[in-house]
């Protein structure tokens, strides 16, 4: 099978890239080893963060590092011996979340947030999806007064450089807008222009249904088949081998399979979460989106359920789960909202591909012809897939990107 381009991984960012290069007149071949749509993209917390301007950075006070240290939280937690292969990657992680230099990566990052609702709002009107997204915002609430402050005012910032929208709750409004939720909150956020997927699943099998649509082709194979066949890229899927001039490295916390055989070292991390749905008690309703911002989980209202989401897990990218976030979150959630059974027959675990300066890896590869990565979103990854797939495919088809992407080329890693 001949094609013009290959996609390799089948999560937001790769199904999105797929769609707009079919889009662009090219012949399109999404490959994953699973289904779309069923690694990374299936567990996150179903938000589409417009406000999500300033990427999650590392702990700078001493204080709280030490907190961290005894490794007892819900936001975050580690495996000891997973560490020492990580310090590389914290090490840098920790200096580019410096205050100077991470206010520098929110400027560079802001562009791609900015039209992440936008991009996302084409896809959704294409494949026919409406009914698995909701406009009403959600909610980030404060249980001090201290943290609730300094909320707001970063709120107001947000609001007067980059336009986000938001509303201060105090605790009555609170209770006006989710009467079931208790536990005592002093205000919150509710920030206004971020969508959120009752189905993330279901949001990327549209998607998918609507690149097939269009022509594209959806196939399994094994990333670590792709070699060099003459001047084309070449692969063994399950419909035989293909062949095709480009080839999008979409690989999510598994780029590296494919990257390394090619000599390039990205400093590529992962940080991995857990999910669990839960029936609710009684009449209880939860009506949007809500994170318990000083504890460090956040419920979602989803279509299986409520969905309990964790923070980030430091381990190495395969080793086996240990869900003991999920169990202390549980705790905690079922003290601030009526939770009943859970529904999932076991928790759910997925893996965060991060880099050290926070931001994704776009563009063309600096060694090769027809080589372009696409990985590396952290937390955003489903929030920035359209918006990632519309400037790779520009980049591709040789079209100017209608944002800069310079501030994300592979070449800031791999000269």
């Amino acid at each position: 099978m001949t094609k013009d381009a290959i996609v390799l991984g089948a999560g937001i960012v790769g199904v999105s890239t797929a769609i707009h290069l079919q889009r662009r007149g090219r012949q399109v071949v999404l490959v994953d080893r699973r289904e779309p749509g069923r690694e990374t993209s299936f567990g996150n917390a179903g938000l589409i963060q417009r406000e999500g301007v300033v990427p999650y950075g590392f702990p700078q006070q001493f204080g709280l590092l030490l907190r961290y240290a005894l490794n007892n939280r819900v936001d975050a937690h580690y495996h000891l011996r997973a560490l020492p292969s990580q310090i590389a990657f914290l090490a840098r992680y920790w200096w580019n979340s410096n205050t100077k230099r991470h206010q520098m990566i929110s400027r560079a990052y802001a562009p791609l947030i900015e039209h992440s609702v936008s991009e996302h709002n084409d896809l959704i009107e294409a494949s026919h999806a409406e009914e698995l997204i909701r406009k009403n915002g959600w909610l980030e609430l404060y249980r001090s007064n201290e943290k609730r402050d300094a909320e707001f005012a970063e709120a107001e910032r947000l609001n007067r450089e980059f336009g986000i929208g938001y509303e201060a709750l105090s605790s009555a409004e609170i209770a006006a807008a989710e009467p079931h939720l208790r536990g005592g909150f002093s205000g919150a956020l509710r920030w206004l222009d971020p969508w959120s997927v009752l189905d993330p699943h279901g949001l990327i099998s549209a998607y998918r249904r609507y690149f097939e649509s269009i022509g594209g082709r959806v196939t399994t194979g094994d990333a670590v088949s792709l070699g060099l066949s003459g001047s084309a890229w070449r692969m063994v899927t399950a419909e035989g081998s293909i062949e095709a001039e480009d080839v999008v490295v979409a690989l999510g916390p598994w780029a590296d399979l494919v990257t390394k055989r090619f000599g390039y070292a990205f400093p590529l991390g992962v940080k991995r979460g857990y999910h669990m749905h839960y029936a609710v008690e009684g009449n209880a309703v939860l009506n949007n989106w809500a994170a318990d911002a000083e504890r460090g989980y956040l419920l979602a209202p989803m279509s299986r359920g409520i969905r309990l989401t964790t923070g980030a897990e430091f381990a190495r990218r395969d080793a086996p789960k240990t869900p003991v976030q999920l169990d202390r979150a549980e705790a905690l959630a079922r003290a601030a909202f009526p939770l009943g059974e859970r529904l999932d027959p076991e928790p759910w675990m997925g893996a965060r591909p991060c880099t050290p300066d926070m931001m994704p890896i776009i563009g063309k590869a600096p060694r090769h012809n027809g080589l372009w990565f696409a990985f590396g979103h952290a937390h955003h990854g489903l929030t920035l897939g359209p918006v990632t797939g519309r400037v790779l495919a520009e980049l591709i088809t040789g079209e100017k990107p209608f944002i800069d992407i310079s501030a994300y080329g592979p070449g800031r890693f791999a000269p």
